[in-house]
């Protein structure tokens, strides 16, 4: 695959606990001059990325992140603030607790209001796979599909483990047809990414696809 193809589907993420300003600025200039998706950053620096990257790359941000636990109204105000701020897209992270304690519809109801408070932007749903049995990542293709998100996404990158092929290939069998997918954490290698598109990823969260462009000279 192109690699040029490759970098189309990266959002380009910064969420480390000591990201900088710095740190973000030369993101978006690497996400600008690679022609990522967009870049995946902390809600702290939407604002001054937004006016940074006047127009030229896509400003994602994060709802609810790592943990998922906050309430939803918290996660509805984060969503709001962002999106007034500048976000086009919302990565949120489900409370996994309710997960487990098979509150399908309390899950249901916060995804669709922070779909609601996103204003028309894109709403990306993690639902931390390493954490889930196989039956409750079924379950949440069916409550992802039902709340009309824009994506389901694999993983935080903040837990136990990233996305990984088994995970991608069962989403695309049980999400709507009009949900896309989202593998993220881990991917580190173009080799990875070449496979989780084939198996139906639309987007990949990650920072190591630039990285290696630059290193090794892919363009």
């Amino acid at each position: 695959m192109d690699i040029r193809e490759i970098l189309k589907k990266c959002d380009h993420t910064q969420l480390s606990v000591t990201a900088t300003w710095e740190d973000i600025r030369a993101l978006i200039d690497d996400g600008i001059k690679y022609h990522t998706a967009s870049v995946c950053i902390p809600p702290c620096y939407v604002g001054e990325a937004k006016k940074y990257a006047d127009g030229k790359i896509a400003i994602c941000t994060v709802i609810g992140f790592p943990n998922g636990y906050n309430s939803r109204a918290v996660k509805v105000f984060e969503t709001e603030e962002a999106v007034e701020s500048g976000a086009d897209e919302i990565d949120m992270v489900i409370n996994i607790g309710d997960l487990k304690a098979k509150n399908y519809e309390k899950i249901r109801g916060e995804i669709e209001a922070v779909k609601a408070a996103c204003g028309g932007k894109l709403l990306k749903v993690i639902i931390e796979t390493c954490l889930l049995t196989e039956e409750e990542k079924i379950e949440m293709c069916r409550i992802v599909t039902e709340a009309k998100a824009d994506f389901i996404k694999t993983s935080t990158g903040f837990s136990k483990a990233g996305a990984t092929r088994e995970d991608v290939a069962l989403f695309k069998k049980y999400v709507g047809k009009n949900v896309k997918i989202k593998a993220a954490g881990g991917i580190s290698s173009v080799k990875d990414a070449e496979d989780f598109i084939a198996l139906g990823a639309d987007r990949l969260g990650t920072s190591r696809i630039v990285k290696i462009v630059k290193e090794e000279n892919l363009l």
